[in-house]
């Protein structure tokens, strides 16, 4: 079954461009033009991949995806910023994008992109522990994609579930940066060693008892990080 991506541009030039493209690689593609249509088509659709613009009409790409991970939706997103500052690639990754590209892009790496991002995910869907497994004050489910705080859902993106699992997978080994860059992110020009560092904050928010005093994921200084199980 071909691979199913949405992508959600405003820009008509780019929107056919990046189907045209997608789909001489084989993917199937759906497209919408602004942030409701995208969001809605999310919501209601089961997508590999959705490509989505920052800078959308009716509603940011930024709320877009917040919206989508706050409905429990772990569908891979790559955000599409015409904006290089750091600072808004951070509140996209915070809100739950798994990566961005900044625009312009080469249409060769925004592929790259697309194929390390799918074979991340088939990676992630091959056998793990089906059991509920016990990670600090989670309960997580490596299969199911669910973690659960006593009786509380608690949401992770799709890239936390990664490194949790990647770090899980090699508990009580260190992991270094460039491991995680590697193995979750699949090439070196981007994102940074600080983005991991920012991911890695934000699933010790979620899992540490204190958060400022870690006990799970604990940093080796120089080198990256290691979880103690």
């Amino acid at each position: 079954m071909n691979k199913k991506i949405l992508v959600v541009e405003d820009e008509p030039s780019m929107r056919l461009g990046l189907t045209d493209n997608l789909e001489f690689e084989g993917y199937e593609v759906e497209t919408a033009s602004d942030g409701k249509e995208g969001l809605k088509k999310i919501l209601d659709n089961e997508y590999h991949l959705v490509l989505l613009d920052v800078m959308l009409p009716q509603m940011s790409g930024f709320d877009v995806c917040k919206s989508v991970r706050n409905a429990g939706k772990t569908t891979p997103i790559i955000m599409l910023t015409a904006k290089g500052e750091e600072v808004d690639k951070v509140i996209g990754l915070e809100l739950g994008a798994d990566d961005y590209i900044t625009k312009p892009f080469s249409l060769r790496e925004l592929i790259a992109r697309v194929k390390a991002m799918l074979r991340r995910t088939d990676a992630a869907s091959s056998p793990v522990p089906t059991d509920d497994i016990r990670i600090g004050k989670l309960t997580v489910n490596f299969t199911s994609y669910t973690a659960h705080e006593g009786k509380k859902e608690v949401q992770l993106s799709h890239k936390e579930f990664e490194i949790l699992s990647y770090l899980f997978k090699h508990r009580n080994s260190t992991v270094s940066r460039d491991d995680l860059l590697t193995n979750i992110w699949g090439y070196d020009e981007s994102p940074t060693t600080r983005t991991v560092d920012n991911f890695i904050l934000r699933l010790r928010q979620k899992i540490e008892t204190d958060s400022e005093n870690p006990r799970i994921i604990i940093t080796v200084h120089g080198v990256g990080y290691k979880m103690l199980f």
